[in-house]
């Protein structure tokens, strides 16, 4: 085995000498005359020399009994119908082959070695071949024997002879562009078979005729260069062979429309997935697939349909799909299904995402609960503490003060902590509900006794008697606020809080004598979480959250160090 691939490698490092001895077994081919056995034999020869350079199977590759036995038949038939219309369709079928590459080299030694093979099989088809089928000897005009006999050695002995080239073989080993080579092999055919034609209809002469015919093609060409794209506003013909290969053999929209579908319906990424895929089963080519995370990617691994010995790979992130076809897929199919497997890999992608961003939001509303109820408790421990405080003071009296205060509290922090419950046991959006509004002295004076050993100024007062204010949201921010307050006065001596409550009860305000809040959090102060050292940094949002709830409003102001003041207004 490692001596037949060593042949294969050497043949495809010498398909220059390969292509010339082709060249000169088929002019000795023709030489000899086509109704002759040594034609025949050298035919032969020169089949097995193409077989040796062709560039669509490797050299080194062992035929199976098939394929021999299909090579013998072609051999075989050839033999039996060889003639001169045998030659001029293999001479044909080799210029279309190397045509076909020279169009693919960019090297010029080598795109001028393979012209000149190319000049000399035209030479051979056209001077040679075809003015032997004329059917009238009388219209073939002078003979190009002669000329032939002299002009293609020399093309010849320049292959030869030329220093050899920096790039024989094609970077894709060697392969031709199959539709250059299709469509240099009908240009050819016309050709022929347009000379024959103006021959038998109009009585030319074969140089005339084949004149005539490459001046029509010439022209036809033109019309078809200009139709291609007429530039004067109007879409050509590119536009229309454009969308027809865009959508050649494949319902793409209706793809489309199944794979919208399918990301409306499942929310699931994986689930997603499994309908996508198996909605592939309806197109012509696949019987199944599977898919799997590419390199370093998170995602799930699955599979659908059945497994076929023609597969293709379609890596992407974070999913490689192969698919399981009846035949191997061609070019524009495979640049088909490398768009819609992008398109399902970015639908993928994009549930994942939504899926993050569900489970982040309900991990921040849990966070955003649990702070705001860890405030309340705050708050609440806060009071029993001054209640305590008071309880543990000496009194005059009797107590009856201490007991009047005790009767006013207790009833309101029992209250508050039914609310809180209520909130952990029913969660909302995080805001509280709307509760009923309670008279403004009466909480006016309880915040007072709630904070009367905290030395808070609370600004003297005379309240409306029809003033009232949403308990709820009072309570949330005046205790943030001052528990803020206290907290900044414990880093900075000397601090005076003060509080003051408009006469209409509608305006809340407390501010202290300290340094201004830092610029960097003003922006984002109110409207979202802040990092905190004492807590989770997410008690002024929820309560400036809270303010708008009710129809009111939080906010910084006034931010001049000395002078730091929040207010609560309503709207």
């Amino acid at each position: 085995m490692t001596a037949v691939a060593g042949f294969g490698r050497l043949l495809r490092e010498r398909q220059r000498w390969v292509l010339i001895a082709m060249l000169v077994v088929l002019h000795l081919t023709l030489l000899a005359g086509t109704g002759t056995t040594v034609s025949l034999m050298c035919w032969l020869v020169d089949v097995g020399l193409f077989l040796f350079w062709q560039p669509f199977v490797h050299a080194e590759r062992k035929l199976d009994s098939t394929a021999l036995a299909l090579v013998v038949l072609v051999l075989a038939g050839g033999a039996w119908l060889y003639g001169g219309w045998l030659l001029i369709l293999w001479v044909t079928v080799l210029t279309s082959l190397l045509g076909g590459r020279v169009l693919l080299l960019g090297h010029r030694p080598t795109r001028l070695f393979y012209l000149l093979a190319f000049a000399y099989l035209l030479c051979a088809l056209l001077l040679w071949l075809v003015p032997r089928v004329v059917p009238n000897a009388g219209l073939s005009g002078p003979s190009l024997d002669q000329l032939f006999a002299w002009t293609a050695p020399v093309i010849l002995v320049a292959m030869l002879v030329m220093p050899r080239p920096l790039e024989i073989r094609l970077p894709s080993d060697g392969m031709v562009d199959f539709f250059s080579s299709l469509f240099i092999f009908l240009l050819i055919s016309v050709l022929v078979l347009g000379s024959l034609a103006f021959m038998i209809l109009r009585q030319s002469p074969y140089i005339e005729a084949v004149f005539k015919t490459m001046f029509s093609m010439a022209g036809m060409l033109l019309l078809i260069a200009w139709a291609w794209n007429p530039r004067p506003g109007f879409s050509g013909v590119s536009v229309l062979l454009s969308r027809y290969l865009l959508s050649i053999g494949l319902p793409f929209e209706t793809w489309l429309q199944r794979l919208m579908e399918c990301a409306e319906r499942e929310s699931d990424p994986d689930q997603f997935l499994s309908r996508a895929f198996a909605g592939m089963l309806e197109l012509p080519w696949v019987v199944g697939g599977a898919w799997f995370p590419a390199a370093g990617a998170q995602s799930g691994s699955g599979r659908f349909g059945l497994v076929s010995r023609f597969s293709q790979d379609f890596p992407n992130q974070p999913l490689v799909l192969t698919l399981y076809t009846r035949h191997k897929l061609s070019p524009a199919l495979i640049w088909h299904f490398k768009m819609l497997s992008r398109l399902t890999n970015e639908y993928y992608v994009t549930k994942q995402r939504a899926r993050e961003l569900q489970q982040m939001g309900y991990l921040r509303a849990v966070h955003e609960t649990g702070a705001r109820l860890t405030h309340d408790i705050k708050n609440l421990l806060q009071s029993l503490n001054n209640l305590c405080f008071l309880a543990q003071a000496p009194q005059d009296g009797g107590g009856t003060p201490l007991n009047l205060l005790l009767q006013r509290q207790l009833p309101q922090i029992t209250q508050r902590l039914q609310q809180t419950l209520e909130k952990l046991q029913t969660p909302q959006t995080g805001l509280d509900s709307v509760a009923p509004d309670v008279p403004a002295e009466a909480w006016w004076q309880a915040l007072q006794q709630r904070y009367a050993h905290d030395r808070i100024v609370f600004t003297p007062v005379v309240l409306a008697a029809a003033a009232r204010l949403p308990v709820a949201l009072f309570d949330s921010v005046a205790d943030n606020l001052l528990h803020n307050a206290l907290q900044k006065r414990q880093s900075e001596n000397g601090l005076i809080v003060r509080a003051t409550l408009a006469a209409d009860a509608r305006t809340l305000s407390i501010g202290d004598s300290g340094s201004a809040v830092r610029a960097a959090l003003v922006s984002d102060m109110l409207r979202a979480p802040l990092p905190s050292e004492t807590g989770f940094g997410i008690g002024l949002y929820n309560a400036a959250r809270q303010a708008e709830a009710h129809g009111y409003e939080l906010r910084l102001a006034n931010n001049v160090a000395g002078e730091v003041c929040f207010e609560l207004k309503a709207k």
